[in-house]
């Protein structure tokens, strides 16, 4: 059975944005006096933000977390966004699922004026049949709502879907939806990583992906008639 539902992360999934997003924060920290290695954010890429600063930076408090998101989204429109790049492929890969007859949403924790931008150089807004943004929901991932936003927008069963992502955080957030994950390579974490997380496939790009979901739809299926 192949999905009729393909949810789909947009940064670092879809475009090439996670060291522009990682290097905002750790420079938006720096500037309230908190040093913070970049590889210790690496860990938490793709994470709910408040969430992050809990993890990273334990020692602000409520209002301060907001005060440094805040910054940091002016910062990385400001400095960073003009160097973001879409990953090739994007609408080969659009085109290719939408002609095997399924539905494509969009889920984005990221909020703010990118989306325009990030629309402009994805250029698969035909391609697209449901939008659903962090807007619309008060937590990031690993949180499912998000998730369940584009299901509903879609029109489709849990069951029916799957949720393509480059972070665990994205995967965790299927599980929780009730859809099914699958990983790219691309968002700077280790397969393993992904596949713990609840992958059942992970590729190293998105040109990989449509080849890798068929690979593991069989494997799936061939240990259900087991």
């Amino acid at each position: 059975m192949r999905f009729s539902g393909y949810i789909f992360d947009v940064e670092g999934t879809l475009m090439d944005s996670v060291q522009q997003n990682l290097l905002s924060l750790q420079v938006c920290l720096a500037d309230f006096g908190i040093s913070i290695p970049y590889e210790l954010l690496q860990l938490y890429s793709g994470l709910d933000g408040d969430q992050t600063l809990q993890l990273v930076a334990p020692d602000l408090n409520a209002p301060e977390r907001q005060v440094v998101l805040e910054a940091q989204g002016r910062m990385y429109e400001a400095k960073y966004l003009g160097s973001v790049k879409a990953f090739a492929g994007v609408r080969d890969v659009f085109g290719a699922l939408r002609e095997g007859g399924g539905r494509i949403a969009l889920a984005r924790d990221c909020k703010g004026p990118e989306l325009s931008h990030y629309r402009s150089l994805l250029n698969v807004d035909d391609l697209i049949d449901a939008m659903a943004c962090g807007d619309d929901v008060e937590h990031g991932k690993p949180d499912p709502r998000l998730i369940g936003l584009a299901l509903g927008k879609l029109g489709i069963s849990a069951g029916q879907a799957v949720m393509i992502g480059d972070t665990p955080y994205d995967a965790e957030a299927a599980s929780g939806a009730g859809t099914a994950a699958a990983g790219l390579l691309t968002g700077g974490f280790a397969k393993q990583a992904l596949l713990e997380a609840g992958c059942f496939v992970v590729a190293n790009e998105l040109r990989e992906l449509p080849a890798g979901l068929e690979a593991g739809q069989r494997s799936r299926l061939s240990r259900d008639e087991v």
